[in-house]
């Protein structure tokens, strides 16, 4: 029998029976590359267990709602029992930009480069909603058609359209299935210069709609000084640096002008993890999200602002468990 699923809103409350009383659970919003982003606050007898991954604080979003700093604070006030973060980047010394600044790059290339002849290709996260916003509208400015190809771009795009936070869905063509991709490529490919393609495959993925087009294997064929728009980053596993580095090899081969890294993280850096740590004052700290290699400096910068190893901050292994 399946778990029953509850729908619930960031900003909103959600209540679980325990074997002796119901436990408050808040779902706080915040910002991050995908929208309806939301830390997770169970109150306890003990305190707040707040669960803290995937984040940045973005006070300009494109979709979405402002981080609910207001809630937090609220949270700190009550007392923080545990805080576990996300610590991807708590080695990098800066404060993560806003999604206006990736914007602002965007904009950049594809209006202020020479493409007028030129076919253009898009590739991004498909769940990020707000970057795919920015793509459709300044298509629309170049006077040119979007169009979305590739299966997860179409789930993405479907959910934020179902959840009503898809402003774009009346300006843009969709094909997932085989058929629908082919016939939308042989389209494009024959007069490049009035559409622009988005399509799957920023880390080079095998089997993706950027890999396969790499590889002639798809009616689409890039020529040079063809625009290729990575607007991400490469994930950091040495799998999808490999992949990445083998298409780019290929697109190279072709005399593609690529445009690398037009993207600003979702994650928290180093100086947005301080003020963080400062607000929440959590009694216990559990770095997560990453390697021990990427953990690390998280247990540093704790220690910075006044936390002991093990005894109020945890570095902590999957399948490990902590007593507090």
């Amino acid at each position: 029998m399946r778990n029953k699923l509850t729908t619930i809103q960031p900003n909103s409350s959600y209540y679980v029976q325990g074997k002796k009383k119901k436990y408050q659970i808040d779902f706080v919003n915040i910002t991050h590359s995908t929208i309806q982003a939301s830390m997770v606050a169970l109150h306890t007898d003990e305190g707040v267990f707040l669960y803290a991954n995937d984040f940045k604080f973005d006070n300009n979003p494109i979709v979405g709602k402002e981080p609910n700093y207001d809630l937090l604070k609220e949270l700190a006030k009550e007392g923080v029992k545990a805080l576990v973060v996300d610590s991807l980047y708590s080695k990098d010394e800066r404060k993560t930009a806003s999604e206006k600044i990736a914007r602002g790059l965007l904009e950049d290339v594809m209006l202020t480069t020479s493409n007028e002849k030129s076919a253009i290709v898009v590739t991004t996260f498909s769940s990020h909603i707000a970057r795919l916003k920015s793509i459709v509208d300044f298509s629309k400015r170049l006077g040119r058609q979007p169009v979305f190809v590739g299966r997860s771009l179409n789930k993405y795009v479907r959910a934020a359209i179902n959840v009503k936070l898809c402003p774009f869905s009346k300006e843009i063509q969709l094909s997932s299935f085989k058929k629908q991709v082919e016939k939308s490529l042989k389209k494009i490919n024959s007069n490049k210069t009035n559409y622009v393609l988005v399509c799957t495959g920023h880390q080079g993925e095998p089997g993706s709609v950027m890999d396969r087009i790499s590889k002639s294997q798809l009616p689409f064929q890039l020529n040079y000084e063809d625009h290729v728009i990575f607007s991400s980053s490469v994930i950091p596993t040495e799998v999808n640096i490999e992949n990445r580095r083998v298409l780019e090899d290929k697109l190279k081969k072709r005399g593609v002008r690529i445009f690398n890294n037009v993207h600003v993280s979702g994650h928290a850096g180093r100086e947005d993890l301080r003020d963080f740590v400062n607000m929440i004052n959590a009694e216990h700290i559990i770095p997560a999200h990453g390697d021990k290699e990427k953990l690390a400096p998280m247990i540093e910068l704790c220690n910075e602002l006044g936390y002991k190893n093990d005894k109020n901050v945890h570095l902590m292994a999957d399948g490990g468990s902590l007593t507090i």
